[in-house]
């Protein structure tokens, strides 16, 4: 049976998700455990931890417990918090989520990529199985079909996207705005490229892992080296940090009260203006993609830092067009129906193999007698032909029939009939 346990923005909050990603590696480890499943594939993202395990015989309840366990976490603390998906739901959900329909920012498209990631990563450590390979497939392919017919995700904005929105008007010109990019990985190169789309020119790369060189060299961009970071951080305007770390990279012992000249104040929560003061300094802006958190949220607290993370973003996510998510939701409700018919008519192959298997014996012994009694040899392969096209004409039905009890939800029925039927016969008789 497939299961789906799913943490995401709508049902825990961000300290819960992080806490939870932190020890993403250990819960995969422990969800792999053969015991447990046969496989699993974790998706992780900004937003969202979900597990999904290919466990027949595994109770909700069990899986949520190595959860917990795995993730350091109170069994009670992680159940109000996590959804439980099992057997057809399963890939709707996935189905739904693939399409940008569960994201905080419906119809966001970085989360098509991010669900191919976690199948290959799951591949690659063979923590895989053919059930989820086929359901993660098949999620691909809803996606695209989401994107292509109803142009949801060209309505919705991603969440960097929605970020840049927000701070647009405390930029100002953002060809001359000084911009950090922290992190090298997928999610940095969809943020340099809506940084570009708003003008961005003087952007900067720093990498926690080392890879700032070669991402700067591959996108025209300026790296920033360990030693330089905290002297970039002095005379940067904004911070867009998008990093996999376990542990806040940025801290608030880096920063200071020394700001660039600038505008007025703006409330943290990013809602109002305060009451009107005199020309003060311009605040760097900070925005944290990450999850875990790549800053520090004391950092807010610092006079002249304002800080932009995830809680936030997703609080102010907008509404696209009914019509496109109603659309949508429709193409991933047919498409998970017709996942479980084929699911459900594979059930009924070991009757179709049966069945298979005893006409073919019999097909056999016929062909080999009648080509040991044929003097002609042309006049033996015409009468092979015949026969084969005979037993492919008599098993027709029963494959068809086969295969509708399959998708009706009664394979067993098949099988049944087809060992009473066939099952103890004589072969060749």
């Amino acid at each position: 049976m497939l299961l789906c346990l799913s943490v995401d923005h709508r049902n825990a909050d961000l300290d819960l998700l992080e806490r939870i990603e932190r020890r993403t590696e250990s819960v995969t480890t422990a969800l792999s455990d053969t015991g447990i499943a046969r496989g699993a594939v974790v998706l992780a993202t900004c937003n969202r931890f979900e597990a999904y395990l290919d466990a027949p015989g595994l109770a909700p309840e069990e899986a949520l417990d190595g959860l917990a366990r795995a993730a350091d976490l109170a069994p009670s603390e992680l159940a109000n918090a996590c959804a439980v998906h099992r057997g057809d739901a399963v890939a709707e959900h996935l189905f739904a989520v693939s399409s940008g329909l569960e994201s905080a920012s419906v119809g966001e498209g970085e989360i098509s990529g991010q669900v191919r990631r976690a199948i290959d990563a799951a591949r690659a450590s063979g923590r895989s199985s053919t059930e989820l390979e086929r359901l993660f497939q098949h999620a691909v392919v809803v996606s695209k079909q989401v994107k292509h017919r109803t142009g949801l995700q060209t309505q919705g904005r991603s969440l960097v996207q929605l970020a840049l929105a927000m701070v647009d008007s405390r930029v100002g010109d953002w060809r001359a705005a000084r911009i950090l990019l922290i992190g090298t990985g997928a999610y940095a190169g969809a943020s340099l490229a809506a940084l570009r789309s708003r003008g961005a020119q003087l952007v900067s790369v720093y990498s926690p892992s080392g890879r700032a060189a070669g991402f700067a060299d591959s996108h025209g961009i300026r790296a920033v080296a360990p030693e330089t970071l905290d002297a970039e951080l002095r005379s940067t305007d904004l911070v867009v940090a998008c990093s996999s770390v376990n542990e806040p990279l940025l801290t608030r012992g880096r920063f200071d009260e020394t700001v660039t000249e600038g505008s007025a104040p703006f409330c943290a929560r990013f809602g109002r203006l305060e009451t009107p003061e005199p020309p003060r300094a311009r605040p760097r802006l900070l925005i944290d993609m990450g999850l875990p958190r790549n800053i520090s949220p004391d950092v807010a607290g610092v006079a002249g830092v304002e800080l932009l993370d995830l809680e936030t973003i997703a609080l102010h996510a907008p509404i696209p067009e009914l019509g496109a998510e109603l659309e949508a939701r429709d193409i991933v409700r047919t498409a998970a129906a017709e996942f479980a018919a084929v699911r459900a008519e594979r059930d009924a192959v070991p009757a179709l193999r049966e069945l298979r298997a005893f006409v073919d014996e019999i097909l056999e012994e016929e062909v080999a007698r009648r080509r040991g009694r044929a003097a002609d040899g042309e006049r033996a392969g015409e009468v092979e032909a015949a026969l084969r096209h005979l037993a492919g004409r008599l098993l027709h039905r029963p494959t068809v029939r086969l295969r509708e009890l399959g998708r009706g939800g009664r394979a067993a029925d098949g099988i049944a009939a087809v060992s009473a039927l066939f099952g103890d016969a004589p072969v060749g008789s």
